[in-house]
């Protein structure tokens, strides 16, 4: 392995635990499939962080706001999921948006709709961009 493979590597953020809500992610679609309400994979997703002990707090709601996180993870990773038939531009604005008010480095987006789960890590944007999202 070259030396810029390993500093690719060392910039991921939270690997690890990012990694492991992705698995249970794939666990849930794989055992229910894709065409279930955005509810039944919360409610799945639940009950697996729950037995294996994960702090994951559902319907996170941001302080200051009505707005909710489907999933605050570790109080380190969001998690938005979707059960809808394409992921648009507004959802990724809103998960950045989510990441900007709770100052948090890394949301996961995984729309359950699709065929096969196509996970999107979405970094926050720590430029003068971020002014769009907030």
């Amino acid at each position: 392995m070259g030396t810029n493979d390993t500093n690719k590597e060392t910039k991921l953020i939270y690997p690890e635990l990012s990694y492991l809500v992705t698995g249970i992610c794939f666990a849930v679609h794989n055992e229910i499939g894709r065409y279930c309400l955005e509810k039944k994979y919360a409610d799945d997703l639940e009950r697996k962080f729950k037995e294996i002990g994960l702090n994951a707090v559902r319907e996170y709601i941001i302080p200051g706001t009505r707005n909710a996180v489907d999933f605050l993870i570790d109080d380190k990773i969001v998690l938005e999921i979707k059960a809808k038939k394409l992921i648009e531009k507004d959802d990724y604005y809103q998960t950045q948006r989510y990441l900007q008010l709770l100052n948090k480095r890394l949301a996961l987006l995984i729309n359950f709709r699709n065929r096969y789960l196509k996970p999107a890590r979405i970094v926050k944007i720590d430029t003068t961009a971020k002014q769009r999202f907030t």
